[in-house]
């Protein structure tokens, strides 16, 4: 099949039906490279490499809070919240700059697995006063996203992790073969 929608969807009802999947598939990538298998599970965790421009030092955050920027199971690749941090550590005020900074990240998690963009079948964000900061975040996510479009949920909430961040994203993507 051709047609990348329809090779998604595919990749994503046969993933549900048939959890061994694609499981442990080899990739070219820095991050298949430096990842964390998880007995069992069917699943492999997935590294940042430590000299990373885009994540700098913010990927302390992954050991010490226990979880792993992605993981590939099932033919998927789920990559794990990523917020608008610089790779300092600092946060900036805008939505737009945290948007920005939160689909590079994004971006670069895909990109270290021979992915992009366009892999992305469903993604999440989650926005702290979305009445108010949604109109600032949808310029960015245009320069991000093209059609065919993944499916996106969008949700209100109260609090992120930290005081400071208004956006966090969510996404899952299909593994090429």
């Amino acid at each position: 099949m051709t047609d990348s929608i329809e090779r998604r969807t595919l990749l994503a009802f046969a993933a549900a039906a048939i959890p061994t999947l694609a499981y442990g598939q080899a990739g070219a990538s820095e991050v298949a490279q430096k990842s964390r298998s998880f007995p069992g599970a069917g699943k492999q965790g997935l590294e940042v490499p430590k000299d990373n421009a885009i994540y700098g030092a913010s990927q302390a955050a992954f050991e010490k809070y226990g979880y792993s920027p992605a993981v590939r199971a099932g033919g998927l690749l789920f990559i794990a919240g990523a917020v608008g941090v610089r790779p300092d550590g600092t946060v900036p005020e805008s939505v737009a700059e945290q948007g920005e900074l939160a689909l590079r990240r994004t971006a670069e998690i895909l990109r270290l697995e021979g992915l992009s963009m366009a892999d992305l079948v469903d993604v999440t964000s989650y926005h702290v006063g979305i009445a108010d900061n949604l109109k600032e975040f949808l310029p960015v996510k245009e320069r991000y996203f093209e059609r065919p479009f993944p499916s996106w949920t969008i949700i209100g909430v109260e609090a992120l992790a930290r005081p400071v961040l208004k956006i966090e994203i969510r996404s899952v993507a299909a593994l090429r073969d």
